[in-house]
């Protein structure tokens, strides 16, 4: 009778090949992940390290707020298309709002001090 799939090749357990690729997986899940590299120097503002997520959705909502006040302002003293552009661009402001609330409303609270 003839068989579809050979037997598997004979193996050495001592082999160094099997060493190696059991380094490999053990390195892959245990060794720490390497920080995240330093601000270039060039970069003008950063985020500081381990701000937790509620608190840098809370201020892009804030500072979404922001512009879009400062839009409303502008768009009010413009006329023909350039007030359209404007008003465009404060759609867009308030659907990222809504987004950031929205992702703000799903993160866990942080318990009250």
């Amino acid at each position: 009778m003839f068989k579809p799939t050979p037997n598997p090749p004979d193996t050495d357990p001592t082999s160094k090949a099997f060493d190696k690729a059991a380094d490999r997986i053990l390195d892959y899940y245990l060794k720490p992940k390497p920080s995240k590299p330093e601000a270039d120097e060039g970069q003008l503002f950063t985020v500081a390290n381990g701000v937790d997520t509620e608190t840098l959705l809370a201020n892009l909502s804030e500072n979404l707020a922001s512009a879009n006040a400062m839009l409303n302002d502008l768009a009010f003293d413009l006329e023909g298309s350039r007030r359209h552009i404007a008003l465009g661009i404060h759609q867009l402001i308030e659907l990222s709002g809504q987004l950031a609330d929205r992702a703000l409303d799903n993160v866990e609270a942080r318990p009250s001090t």
